[in-house]
């Protein structure tokens, strides 16, 4: 956790994907920061009383250039994902709903299940408007007296129904605590410019990203202690 932070702080141009399935699968099942209360598990049998920790929250709270979410077998949808966080310079954060079918079979089953997805799942597209429903029937709109998001009938009020601006920091914070529907795909990026960029560009002298490491320390000013 503390690494991820001053990764995601300081925009260091590594692409993160954690994958969540809500416990610790390789441990034999012990439950994890992201299990919900009353999780059952070979170290919590009367269940967790601890509060999850939201991952993609936790992201944007450290400063992240790019937050996204995907499910693990959504092909399409995760493939997006990655390629968007491909071609993004500095950090990407990426959550993956990862089915544990040993210890935690169908924990994300209320917005994964085939039957159900449609109505539960909420995929975004930047400057496309935030619908959702088997024929885009439902969106969110700004309800301005409580500052939160809700539902409204997309085909009756289209003029309500907001469009996603990745990157609006408030719109990223009111979808990743929005539970149902659950919002997947890029819920921010934002430009900026990255660790590295940063570090060549405080360099004196003319230094290039593309040069070797060796050449880049013996042009690198130094000193001499007597």
């Amino acid at each position: 956790g503390n690494h991820l932070l001053h990764a995601l702080r300081r925009n260091v141009g590594v692409k993160v994907l954690l994958f969540n399935n809500e416990i610790y699968g390789l441990t034999k099942g012990q439950y994890s920061p992201t299990s919900r209360v009353g999780t059952r598990s070979p170290s919590s049998p009367t269940g967790s009383l601890d509060r999850p920790l939201s991952a993609a929250a936790f992201a944007l709270g450290a400063g992240a250039t790019f937050i996204a979410r995907a499910i693990d077998t959504d092909k399409q949808g995760l493939g997006e994902v990655l390629a968007a966080a491909h071609e993004h310079e500095g950090s990407a954060f990426i959550e993956i709903f990862q089915n544990c079918i040993v210890y935690n079979d169908a924990v994300f089953g209320s917005f994964t299940d085939k039957a159900t997805s449609a109505n539960a799942q909420l995929r975004l597209r930047h400057g496309q408007p935030i619908v959702f429903g088997a024929n885009n029937e439902w969106g969110l709109a700004l309800d301005s007296d409580r500052i939160c998001l809700e539902v409204v009938d997309a085909l009756a009020e289209p003029g309500r129904v907001l469009r996603h601006d990745a990157g609006n920091k408030l719109l990223a914070q009111l979808l990743v605590d929005l539970t149902a529907p659950v919002a997947l795909g890029v819920l921010r990026a934002t430009a900026g410019k990255s660790y590295e960029d940063a570090y060549y560009s405080a360099l004196p002298g003319n230094f290039s990203r593309t040069a070797r490491i060796s050449d880049t320390l013996r042009k690198t000013n130094t000193w001499t202690v007597k």
